[in-house]
């Protein structure tokens, strides 16, 4: 009857974590819309949604009415089951990863553990990997079952761009590893807790990879940007010369999850940044014991809002590239950067251990 008991409360326990995590992110996606518009808008001068609600606060809601209520356009030519399947395979893959994404510490109830995560598998990154990895199906079909050229070219130029920057960012990760020793996204974390050490003088700088990964973190920012399909490396979408890309055919909410995912996998990106370089929830703790449990995950936030930030203060600023400019870039440039950095690595924790 215990046993029972405690399995019961593990699955309830579960759901409610899955729940939150669903509710959350949703959320965390619609204002990030908000938020890119506002941002962009104020780096350009001009005042961006203000109308509907205070400072356009209920903009996201009203887009998401309008996307529901409009009418749902499907190509006659359009292969239908892959025409409907892409939208969804893309929007429940980009939901995937945060399965196993850690947020904070936890805590006991009624002396079960609870943490801040859904699942701890002690090869999370492998598995976001391995989910994320899988998005590029979703763009590919997409342009592919719409029976048009310009979808079908921005479905192309996507596969041909995510392999090439995929490789980039994973080698970009594995210095971060070296020094971590883990797999488990948990234990990143962990492994950067308290501050960086100058034989043996306490320099109170906290310790991130960020500091001893720059070449890392910087190859891994520009690869995520590639790999989500942001500017300026936006060339799946290419509005300038494809119209909107893989997506030129989709309409309605088909259309809306197109872009659900787009973000949602801007969030992964951050949290991964977050884990990886900028020390997960770790940050100075204070206030009254209740709010111990709290701050983690307030840290943890600030750190993916300010990644986020600078994705948006990216696309403001800076042009799209040639696709030619942009093959180069990965396979030139940035992927012999992510193996020096890896050598480099190498060596000094090789010396050092």
């Amino acid at each position: 009857m215990g046993t029972f008991s405690d399995t019961a409360i593990l699955l309830l326990i579960a759901v409610i974590k899955i729940t939150v995590v669903l509710v959350v992110l949703l959320t965390a996606i619609a204002y990030t819309t908000w938020l890119e518009r506002k941002v962009v808008a104020h780096i350009q001068a001009r005042w961006g949604p203000y109308l509907v609600g205070p400072h356009g606060l209920l903009q996201p809601l009203a887009d998401g009415a309008k996307f529901i209520l409009k009418e749902d356009i499907i190509p006659i030519e359009a292969d239908k089951f892959i025409y409907w399947l892409a939208p969804f395979l893309g929007f429940v893959l980009a939901f995937l990863s945060f399965a196993v994404i850690p947020f904070g510490e936890g805590f006991t109830l009624y002396g079960h553990p609870v943490r801040f995560q859904i699942a701890d598998l002690n090869v999370g990154l492998l598995y976001v990997f391995a989910v994320t990895s899988l998005g590029v199906y979703s763009i590919a079909l997409a342009g592919w079952s719409s029976n048009s050229k310009y979808p079908l070219l921005g479905g192309l130029r996507s596969s041909a761009q995510m392999i090439s920057y995929e490789l980039s960012l994973g080698l970009a990760l594995i210095g971060t590893l070296m020094m971590a020793g883990t797999l488990s996204l948990r234990g990143i974390v962990d492994a950067q807790s308290g501050f960086w050490h100058i034989h043996g003088v306490n320099t109170w700088v906290p310790h991130w990879y960020i500091f001893a990964q720059p070449i890392g973190f910087f190859v891994y920012f520009t690869s995520a940007i590639a790999e989500t399909n942001r500017v300026p490396f936006d060339l799946p979408e290419g509005e300038t010369e494809l119209v909107a890309g893989f997506h030129t055919e989709y309409s309605s909410m088909k259309f809306a999850m197109f872009f659900m995912a787009e973000y949602a996998n801007m969030i992964t990106v951050a949290c991964l940044a977050t884990l990886l370089f900028l020390g997960g929830w770790n940050g100075p703790l204070f206030g009254p014991p209740i709010l111990q449990d709290i701050l983690p995950i307030l840290w943890f936030s600030l750190k993916v809002f300010c990644f986020i930030f600078l994705y948006i203060w990216v696309r403001a600023t800076l042009p799209r590239f040639r696709y030619d400019q942009l093959m180069d870039f990965g396979w030139k440039f940035l992927f012999p950067l992510a193996i020096a950095n890896l050598v480099i690595t190498g060596l000094i924790v090789a010396l050092r251990s």
